[in-house]
């Protein structure tokens, strides 16, 4: 049976691909490297999602500047080097605490997750260990558990696949050799180290990963 104009153009959903697991990018800045001591001062998460094509794209971003928890240590090298002051008027206008932060990141994530037919989410990260000992150290801080579509300890870490695909682990460096631009002045902004993390991510994805297009069964 022939199918539909619709049925042509509908993107597969990622709920078919990885076990049920939405692949969510996500970067964090923070005030040093500790995660139960140290503040978390921005996330930025970006689902991986699939084109009509049926080839990895980054989704759409969320993101936030996030107060200092009471009590959180912010080590002075680690704030010069991400360019980072926490006490900005600027900033502090904008920033949320990490309970409304996360509880709104959340909501949009789980939203995507549903439309993607997927059980969880599963962090995708550059050195992605990092991302989600902050992540679940302020997930046991604000109370935010029940909202949390993450897996617990499941991780994909682009330094492993930049290192098999382009023999380097630093991101910029693969960003490169995968013929991503990047701009240097720009890193160190958890928005932007996502944006470019997903798409080296999608990049890496398309080339090595056969989709198999033919045998997913578009849901209805």
């Amino acid at each position: 049976m022939e199918k539909s104009v619709t049925e042509e153009n509908k993107a597969p959903l990622i709920g078919q691909r990885f076990r049920g697991f939405l692949p969510v990018v996500v970067d964090v800045e923070t005030a040093g490297f500790n995660c139960q001591t140290d503040a978390l001062l921005e996330i930025a998460c970006i689902p991986i999602i699939y084109d009509e094509q049926g080839q990895f794209i980054p989704g759409p971003s969320f993101q936030a500047h996030i107060n200092p928890f009471e009590g959180a240590n912010l080590d002075r090298r680690s704030l010069d080097f991400i360019g980072i002051d926490p006490f900005n008027p600027m900033r502090v206008a904008m920033a949320e605490d990490e309970r409304t932060a996360l509880r709104r990141i959340f909501k949009s994530l789980n939203e995507v997750r549903k439309a993607q037919h997927c059980t969880h989410a599963v962090l995708v990260g550059h050195n992605a260990h990092f991302d989600l000992g902050f992540l679940q150290a302020a997930i046991a801080r604000s109370g935010t558990k029940n909202q949390n579509p993450f897996h617990s300890f499941s991780v994909f870490d682009t330094v492993t696949l930049s290192a098999v695909m382009f023999g380097q682990t630093v991101l910029a460096r693969a960003c490169i050799q995968a013929g991503i631009e990047f701009d240097g002045k720009e890193a160190h902004s958890a928005l932007y180290d996502t944006q470019k993390t997903a798409e080296l991510f999608c990049y890496i994805l398309n080339k090595l990963s056969p989709h198999l297009l033919d045998s997913l069964v578009t849901e209805p």
